[in-house]
Formats: structure tokens, sequence, C-alpha cells
């Protein structure tokens, strides 16, 4: 919808998402850790499995930027790849996540009835289900398969909180004017739940997407960490610290660089997810002065929102 000037809602959000430093410095990182993790391998001429017979378990230097494994493999283009390979799980793994809640959240909250007690029933078995150990009995039968399918495992057990939250918000979507509408002019329950429940609670399933983000990078790399998800002879960033960890004392950088990475992905990523969160509800950012606020009420406030200013006049 247009606004004042011809911009539209978007730009808005977008203005507002700039002027947070953090989610701004979280986005600029991200896009820094791509371009990293995709083109610094070209920037050296190791390559994953080329060994350097002369270079065993060595620090930092002009030749290995990241220092060499024990094996004398290159440690940049390790972590690289590992950047690599958590980045692309977690951009899969975190939107599959908010769209398996948000399907059976919806359906859920609009059918009611025995269809509502059924999927709520199951939402609350997977709640109380071991999820790190289901995960971690059947990653070894997956051993070998494409990693897409460590993907679907880490989405299938993380969006039962999700799921809740937007079936309440559908419970009270569901009758509202322009639902009824729609359901009296015999649009189909698909067509509604898609068109019309969803789009009206878009700005929460976005920041969810954001932070299942980070959620599911930790979760990849906890199992990782453990044996249980990426195998050799691919890596991770977990299957790197892991690799690591023994060492940190004589070996540091073998730690160091994918920890490193690792840290400051997830605190991108939550810094995204929270500039999202203030620029598609300005009202949840709570450390506004009164004077920041009526300075950009005007200007800023979106079609359809009640701000301070107004209710006070």
């Amino acid at each position: 919808m247009p606004v004042a000037g011809g911009r539209g809602r978007g730009w808005l959000i977008a203005r507002r998402f700039v002027r947070n430093r953090l989610a701004l410095f979280g986005l600029i990182v991200i896009v820094l850790l791509f371009l990293a993790a995709y083109l610094g391998p070209y920037l050296t001429h190791w390559q994953l499995t080329d060994i350097d017979f002369d270079n065993f378990q060595t620090g930092p230097s002009a030749t290995h930027w990241f220092g060499t494994t024990q094996t004398g493999q290159d440690m940049f283009v390790l972590t690289m790849r590992g950047a690599q390979k958590s980045l692309v799980i977690g951009l899969i793994g975190g939107p599959l996540t908010t769209a398996i809640a948000a399907l059976i959240g919806s359906v859920a909250g609009y059918l009611g009835g025995w269809v509502d007690r059924v999927l709520v029933w199951f939402i609350d078995v997977m709640l109380v289900m071991p999820s790190f150990l289901l995960l971690a009995i059947l990653s070894p039968t997956f051993k070998g398969k494409t990693w897409l399918l460590f993907v679907v495992l880490l989405a299938a057990f993380a969006w039962m909180i999700t799921a809740r939250i937007v079936r309440s918000l559908t419970l009270s979507l569901k009758n509202r004017e322009f639902v009824l509408a729609a359901k009296y002019m015999g649009v189909s329950t698909p067509r509604i739940i898609l068109r019309h429940i969803l789009p009206n609670m878009a700005s929460l399933l976005i920041i969810d997407a954001t932070i299942s983000v980070a959620g599911t990078i930790l979760g990849e790399s906890g199992l990782s960490y453990f044996g249980f998800g990426i195998q050799p002879p691919d890596v991770s960033l977990g299957t790197l610290i892991g690799t690591g960890q023994g060492d940190v004392n004589t070996y540091p950088w073998l730690f160091i660089f994918p920890a490193g990475i690792l840290v400051l992905t997830i605190l991108a990523v939550n810094f995204i997810g929270d500039g999202l969160r203030d620029a598609l509800d300005p009202n949840a950012s709570g450390a506004k002065s009164k004077a920041k606020r009526k300075e950009q009420t005007d200007d800023e406030a979106l079609p359809g929102e009640t701000t301070v200013v107004e209710i006070a006049q």
C-alpha cells in the first residue's frame, strides 16, 4: 500500500531496519561471511583435499592463513567449506521449520474440532520427545546419503513451539470479518489459510524464520560436534570444532577459527532477527525515548497502525 510520498510499506520497514545499527551490522556480517565462504577458497591455491607435506600442524602464516591440520590440510579452506555447509543448512532449515509450523498451526486453529485435538496432541507428543537423542539415533541411517535429509530431520524436531503460537493467532483471526466473508463466498479452506490467515501473521513468520536459521545452525553444529551430523570427508563448523577442541591448548588455531566463525554467524543472525522484529513492530522497541518516538511517528507510521501520539491526542 502506498503511503506518504508514494513510498510503500516495504520501504518504511527497510528504513527502520537500516536505522538499527546492530541489525545492519548483522546483515553486513552475514553477507561478508557468504562472500568469504564461497569466494575465499579461490583466493588461495590450496584445495580441500590438498596436503602440504612440509607443514603439519603449523600456525597461521602467509602460506596458510589459518594454519594447517595434523594431516597438512589448509585450515582456511576447511573453515570456509564448513561455513558454506553450516550457512546453507541454516538458510534451508530455518524457513522449512517455520513453514511446517505455519501449516500445522493454521490448519489446527482454523478447522478446529477433532482435527485440532489430534494436531495439538501430536504437537504435545513431539514437544516431550528427546529430539537430540532421536536425531543422534536416526542420523547414522542416512550416512552416505545427501545432507538434505539431515536438514529435514533438524526441521522435523524444531517447529512445535511456533506451531502453537500460529494456532492461537489463527483462532483469533478465523472469526474476523474478511475471513468470514471469504468463507461465505465459497472460497476453499486451503485458499483461506494461504491467502487470508497466514499473510496476516507474516511479521511473526518472518522473524521466526530468521531466528530458526540460528537454531538450525546450532543444532547441526551440536550434532556434528558429537559425530552425528555431517560425516567425513565433508566438513561443517561443528565437525571442525569437535576435531580441534582436543588440541585447543597446544594448537589453538584448529579450534579458534571455526568456533569464532560459528559465534559470529549466530550473533549476526540474532541481530538481524531483532532488527526485523523492531522494523515490523516499532512498538516492540522499548529503548526509544519519548522524544524520538514523537519525532519518528508522523513520517514512519504504517497504514493501519495506531501510534502513541495519536492515542495521546
